[in-house]
């Protein structure tokens, strides 16, 4: 069992009560969303048109969008009322020099002096543990809003909605422990108690936040368990960023066409070995590409981190190797000394120092060669990416066999990427 020691992040203000209590809930009181506190209670709702078209925008086109002027207003009251740990607007933001344009930002307030705690890193999927902190436990006043499709097919908001206990919402959280303006959580079917992997419905259902966001500003992040999330709960996170992620301007190479339409590409010229997904008839066939290709990295316990950007149309998928590597021994000291944690936001080149030397030090190529550490080999890259294929076409040729209810010997998904069935075996043969 490989295990880490590291300061877990404060997402929530009960998080960190719950810790210095000895992780002892106090019962009623704390207004949760627990059933302690549920009945009776409230919370707005924005309710989304669940459609699979995909609109394109201009690119200089910043379309209005209500939700965008919702959680950005929600997330400013939460601030007013002095809800998050430290004020992230005065944290200090710089590009650093050099090609590829990396962000540094000081963030002091998220170092914690406080004991470090013990993370498994080599094990993905773990169940879900109620003893421990869950997104249940917040106080109802860290929430923004409830976030889930419309019965009529338009954007509808109601202020004070009844919370649906036995149809479990999805809701929208700050945190508390900000990285930059808006940084919310997205927490899906909160009550259902889900552990932190994704499924299908609940990579959609980011997809449509990023797209009812309607900003280019606007990108939601996930971290597996053993890609730094410290919470097996699950959630993603998004917050607004007014310049561009050196991530979406790296070259990309095309490598196939999957099911619906959807091109995946790798990136070029990068520290950080991914994938790229682009395109898709429909917003579910693009979400669908990328939920198969997740749930592959789980199963095969790889851990890994998206990045959703452009509105939802383009998404980054990418293994990493950074906490087995800590686990082993293998980091440098001086890379260990910054305390940073390369997750989905360092990875897509948003540098979040905690110390000012860090800060005041830091170049493109100390970003550079921190994130090298979090890659994966090109030879256990190209391995991974094989196994992505391969499933991904066999649960295609499945879903085909079980539609169509005859045998094939051979389908093709969008004259790219082939696969076949071998008799006896229920193998896939991945030909390029």
């Amino acid at each position: 069992m490989l295990r880490i020691k590291r300061v877990p992040t404060i997402l929530s203000n009960y998080q960190k009560e719950e810790a210095e209590e000895g992780g002892v809930a106090r019962g009623c009181g704390r207004n949760c969303l627990r059933k302690c506190c549920l009945p009776g209670s409230k919370l707005p709702l924005y309710a989304f048109p669940k459609t699979d078209k995909v609109e394109l925008c201009g690119k200089n086109e910043i379309p209005f969008a209500f939700l965008d002027s919702l959680l950005l207003g929600e997330w400013e009251d939460r601030m007013e009322r002095g809800l998050f740990r430290y004020d992230v607007t005065a944290c200090e933001t710089k590009v650093i020099p050099g090609e590829h344009g990396f962000i540094a930002q000081l963030n002091e307030g998220r170092h914690l002096k406080k004991r470090p705690t013990e993370f498994q890193v080599d094990k993905v999927l773990q169940a879900f543990d109620e003893n421990k902190f869950n997104f249940t436990k917040v106080g109802q006043e860290e929430v923004l809003f409830q976030f889930g499709p419309s019965e009529d097919g338009e954007v509808r908001f109601y202020p004070n909605a009844p919370i649906d206990v036995d149809n479990s919402p999805s809701v929208v959280a700050i945190n508390v422990s900000p990285i930059e303006y808006g940084h919310v959580l997205l927490i899906p079917r909160i009550l259902e108690h889900l552990p932190q992997r994704i499924d299908h419905e609940s990579l959609l259902l980011a997809l449509y936040m990023a797209h009812e966001a309607g900003s280019p500003y606007f990108r939601l992040g996930y971290n597996s368990l053993g890609a730094f999330a410290t919470i097996n709960h699950l959630h993603f996170q998004a917050y607004y960023l007014a310049v561009p992620f050196p991530i979406e301007k790296a070259a990309t190479k095309k490598i196939t066409d999957f099911n619906g339409g959807v091109e995946v590409y790798e990136l070029l010229n990068y520290p950080v070995r991914g994938l790229v997904f682009e395109g898709g008839n429909s917003l579910k066939d693009l979400s669908n590409s990328v939920a198969d290709t997740c749930i592959c990295l789980q199963d095969h316990n790889i851990p890994y981190n998206v990045l959703i950007s452009e509105s939802g149309k383009r998404i980054f998928v990418i293994p990493q190797c950074y906490a087995e590597k800590q686990a082993l021994g293998e980091v440098s000291a001086e890379l260990l000394d910054t305390q940073v944690n390369p997750a989905v936001w360092e990875i897509s080149g948003h540098m979040v120092l905690k110390r000012k030397e860090d800060y005041e030090g830091a170049s493109e190529e100390k970003a550079w060669r921190l994130l090298a550490e979090v890659s994966l080999s090109e030879a256990r890259f190209q391995e991974v990416t094989a196994i992505i294929f391969e499933t991904v076409s066999c649960a295609a040729v499945e879903k085909m066999l079980q539609e169509d209810k005859q045998d094939a010997d051979e389908v093709g998904i969008n004259n790219g990427l082939r696969a076949g069935i071998v008799s006896g075996k229920q193998e896939c043969l991945v030909q390029h």
